[in-house]
């Protein structure tokens, strides 16, 4: 049996699909589990040891990757990203039995639209692994997984000598402004802190981590850009705890079953994509402002508020999440 999974994007969609893979491999054993996603994404999936083979999409070059998926002959495809990039790919592989995730559309449309939250109380895991009920594949709850390769770690020599006893991860970037702290608050969240602190981020925040950092340079080590994404990943495995918005390396923080207290701005919990453990008990908390008739603006977010007050984050309690820090230091 050779099995084909396609989700293209993006560093968390692609953490969330890890239980599908692993369960698959794991109850069927001599299936072959191949995986499509993006180029730029390779390094996610490329260390997976649940996967045969990874087939990748570079700069939308389709000829010589239909040409390859065509001729593995798979005998299934699970389509957990579905849009038009995927219809191609079955259209390509018409021997192939597909399984699509239901996306939910009309319901993230109605709760943005409208705010009728007409979603089901089922995280995006749960609902990744309904396509693959008919194989006879279950949700063995053991959570997401993570695999980063032994040179692709920090060096211990790349941490200063004065977080090396332990810090707190607080990831300052995200897809969307909308979904992010403001600069100020961030900058305040670190000066109510008393720990070693890291902040993590790609490049485009390397300038607000270091407008951060600036307040603190010794409790604060501004990280982002300086590493890759599998080194940013082993930065929140060394961590004591993570501080998140909703974004990848918050997956990424659950994967290695991390305290985590997430932040959320335009999206809402309601989406599913809240961090997922399984059946494991992981302290977390969620900080979000509640009685905002405006959100959920968006499923996804914007690069400002489009109503200007950008409460959602603004109005954000920094004392309750330092304390909620604190709380969770003691008690681990």
């Amino acid at each position: 049996m050779k099995i084909l999974i396609i989700r293209f994007s993006s560093i968390g969609d692609i953490v969330l699909t890890t239980p599908v893979i692993r369960c698959l491999k794991k109850q069927l054993a001599s299936a072959e589990i191949h995986f499509l996603t993006k180029y730029e994404y390779r390094h996610i999936v490329q260390p997976n040891p649940y996967l045969t083979k990874i087939h990748l999409l570079q700069k939308d070059d389709w000829e010589p990757l239909l040409a390859s998926l065509q001729a593995e002959n798979f005998d299934y495809i699970i389509d957990l990203h579905k849009n038009l990039r995927t219809s191609k790919v079955k259209r390509a592989i018409k021997r192939a039995t597909s399984f699509v995730y239901n996306k939910l559309n009309w319901q993230k449309w109605l709760l943005t639209s409208f705010k009728i939250n007409q979603m089901p109380s089922v995280h995006i895991v749960d609902r990744y692994m309904a396509t693959v009920q008919s194989l006879g594949v279950t949700n063995d709850e053991l959570g997401l997984d993570y695999f980063i390769p032994e040179n692709e770690t920090v060096k211990e020599s790349d941490i200063p000598m004065s977080h090396q006893a332990g810090f707190i991860g607080i990831v300052i970037g995200a897809s969307y402004a909308t979904k992010k702290l403001p600069v100020e608050k961030l900058t305040e969240l670190c000066a109510f802190i008393n720990h070693p602190i890291i902040l993590m981020g790609g490049p485009e925040d390397k300038l607000t981590g270091e407008a951060i950092a600036a307040s603190d340079p010794h409790k604060i080590y501004n990280a982002c850009g300086k590493f890759t994404l599998n080194e940013s990943a082993d930065l929140v495995r060394r961590s004591k705890l993570i501080i998140s918005h909703d974004t990848g390396l918050m997956h990424i923080a659950a994967a290695f079953k991390k305290p985590i207290i997430s932040v959320w701005g335009n999206t809402v919990q309601a989406f599913g994509m809240v961090p997922y453990f399984g059946k494991y008990q992981v302290q977390q908390a969620m900080f979000e402002v509640t009685n905002l008739s405006c959100r959920p603006c968006s499923k996804l977010g914007y690069q400002q508020c489009p109503k200007k007050h950008f409460k959602c984050m603004n109005n954000i309690s920094i004392v309750a999440i330092a304390e909620k820090t604190e709380a969770f230091l003691r008690k681990k």
